[in-house]
């Protein structure tokens, strides 16, 4: 099989939560372990960084691995969901695995596939192992995808866990109330792994605590860590990050320039700076590989669609938040960015509750709902009438590109277009 037809057997063989949502979710690590198992357990030949949490995790992988690539180290970089290609998912040094790479791991592993049957996530996790061991990279940093305690990369011994915060998604799987999601991110402490936690509301540290103290493993606590002050965002609310810190390892530090231009940023590097304490024994990091590490996450790494601005005028800007707290710090930030008229190109998953995120949507905007393209996408119909109840005006569209191409006719030079909702929405705009 060429390339093409490799990815088509991947996408159509194998169930992906990405794609059809439920289906996909395997309720234990059997298949993980029988899969790794079959490829010589790859996860124990290289050290790692485990990242969980509601929201910020990707940025989180990225600025960490940004910052250890500048610092000298071969790094592996597993995230998900790709926003435009399947290979963004595995990356050493910022490049994404090669076509020529994936198509000899089905083809290694592909009898393997037909008698475990793993899900689409599953065989992805194996191929990133198999990638960063054949690789032979220094230490690689792995995002979960949803969940902790049953995510088919929990299976790695790492270096440091890292959950950057607990907010309401993915409740059919995780559960339905805070402290329940926070049992189950609280999964990836490991026995005698620091694990660095990001902002939490008060009422879940005893979950942390708790676990931690179970399994030995030293706790720190991002806010109690590092101070982070003075910072503001530069022309306006959509360019540049700029911040000052107080840390353990580095002292006083004075304008980090991050080009992660969302306020609630500030919390993802509270908790990527205090990683680099337990880390550092091991994996040293200079400040001026600190610093160039987070002024060139972007470029360095790949990472888009965090509040990636397409234009400044009109002000366009893309986001992937697509849960209330997530959806909720970008409506805040957005509605204060100065604008003359103010659009959304907006759509979402099936298994999301239209009105949770609907409600969070300023009143006074025109919105153009659309339907991504995967098979548990919402229909455009089915959240412009949960729009009107709430009260917000606008129109259903084919597609996301005709709802974006219609918002940019209607917007004005000093006007602003939000697009998000899902990842995607995203997706489909930044192609």
């Amino acid at each position: 099989m060429n390339y093409r037809e490799t990815l088509d057997w991947l996408f159509s063989q194998l169930p992906m939560y990405q794609r059809i949502g439920a289906a996909a979710y395997k309720s234990d690590l059997g298949n993980t372990l029988a899969l790794l198992s079959e490829q010589g357990n790859p996860q124990t030949r290289f050290p790692s960084v485990h990242i969980a949490g509601t929201n910020g995790k990707g940025s989180v992988a990225h600025l960490l691995t940004a910052i250890l690539q500048e610092a000298g180290y071969r790094t592996g970089l597993y995230t998900s969901p790709h926003l435009t290609d399947f290979r963004e998912r595995i990356r050493i040094q910022g490049a994404m695995i090669q076509e020529e790479a994936v198509m000899k791991y089905v083809s290694r592993y592909r009898s393997a596939f037909r008698h475990i049957q793993p899900s689409f996530f599953e065989m992805t996790v194996g191929m990133a192992f198999d990638h960063f061991s054949r690789e032979k990279v220094d230490i690689a940093v792995i995002e979960t995808g949803m969940g902790g305690r049953l995510d088919s990369t929990n299976v790695i011994h790492p270096e440091v866990s890292i959950i950057t915060n607990i907010g309401h998604d993915h409740q059919r799987f995780l559960g339905n109330d805070l402290p329940s999601i926070a049992k189950e991110k609280a999964g990836i402490i490991k026995s005698g792994v620091p694990v660095v936690l990001g902002k939490m509301p008060e009422e879940l540290l005893p979950v942390f605590r708790q676990k931690a103290t179970e399994m030995q493993a030293p706790l720190f606590l991002s806010e109690k860590e590092v101070r982070l002050h003075n910072a503001h965002l530069l022309k306006g609310a959509e360019r540049l990050l700029v911040f000052d810190a107080d840390h353990p390892l580095y002292g006083r530090m004075k304008k980090i320039a991050c080009p992660l231009a969302s306020i609630v940023q500030l919390e993802n590097l509270a908790s990527v700076l205090t990683a680099l304490i337990p880390l550092h024994e091991d994996f040293p990091v200079d400040v001026a590989a600190l610093f160039q590490g987070i002024r060139n996450v972007k470029k360095t790494t790949g990472l888009r669609g965090r509040w990636e601005i397409l234009s400044t005028s009109p002000l366009i800007v893309a986001d992937t938040a697509h849960n209330p707290e997530g959806l909720k710090a970008g409506m805040e930030q957005w509605m204060r960015c100065p604008a003359a008229d103010r659009h959304l190109v907006f759509g979402m998953a099936e298994d999301k509750d239209p009105y949770a995120l609907l409600s969070l949507l300023p009143a006074d905007a025109d919105y153009y709902f659309c339907k991504p393209a995967v098979e548990r996408g919402m229909p455009a119909e089915k959240v412009r009438d949960a729009a009107r109840s709430l009260g917000l005006k606008g129109q259903a569209w084919a597609s996301v590109q005709e709802a974006f191409e219609n918002a940019k006719t209607q917007v004005s030079p000093s006007g602003s277009i939000y697009v998000g909702g899902s990842t995607f929405v995203v997706a489909e705009i930044i192609l």
